[in-house]
């Protein structure tokens, strides 16, 4: 099961003054790489003959150095590529933090097992959540609502001002932006958005 954190990618880079622009240039260069197997295996089923310079550490500064013409290595954000004048020009693979069970764990485990992945999901869904609360005239509640896609319906709790209502509800943070415009058009005021640190379904 993909946890959603962790994120990387093996990436084949080069000089963005190389003029290299694809993996086949790369016949007869010279690549730098921690992961000499790995590059290996990708060069072979391409058909791509190259020399390897295996290196532990700081592969990025290779090029810069004359050690080699192209690099492969873990990217995450991509800024250590551009401090050193990179660009990518090749994806061997993706790879995220997952979580795995093995067909062979012993039954007596098995519910410390289920207790550690329901804490994990509860996390992880809470990062892709957002706690909304906001204020809305009562006559505006039942298209609020409707708005609000939330666990089940919206919490609402009349204010001090007659007329007045706080509406509290849960929204999943890729369609953050869009549900507090609509809202807004709508008549919501003082809308506030909370972090949610656990969700527990």
């Amino acid at each position: 099961e993909k946890l959603g954190f962790s994120k990387c990618r093996v990436s084949v880079a080069v000089p963005k003054n190389s003029g290299i622009t694809s993996i086949e240039e790369l016949q007869g260069k010279r690549i730098a790489t921690s992961y000499p197997n790995t590059v290996n295996t990708f060069l072979e089923k391409n058909g791509i003959e190259a020399s390897l310079h295996l290196i532990n550490g700081s592969v990025e500064i290779a090029p810069n150095i004359g050690l080699a013409d192209a690099i492969c290595d873990i990217v995450s954000s991509g800024s250590t590529l551009f401090k050193n004048n990179l660009t990518e020009i090749e994806v061997l693979f993706k790879s995220e933090a997952g979580l795995a069970i093995s067909p062979m764990m012993p039954e007596a485990a098995s519910s410390i097992f289920e207790r550690f992945q329901f804490r994990i999901k509860s996390v992880l869904k809470g990062r892709q959540s957002k706690y909304v609360l906001l204020n809305a005239p009562n006559d505006k509640i039942h298209t609020i609502s409707s708005i609000l896609p939330g666990m089940k319906s919206p919490t609402v709790l009349p204010l001090a001002e007659e007329g007045w209502s706080s509406l509290h509800s849960v929204i999943d943070k890729n369609d953050f932006w869009e549900i507090i415009d609509e809202l807004k058009a709508n008549g919501a005021e003082g809308i506030l958005v909370c972090p949610i640190e656990n969700m527990i379904m």
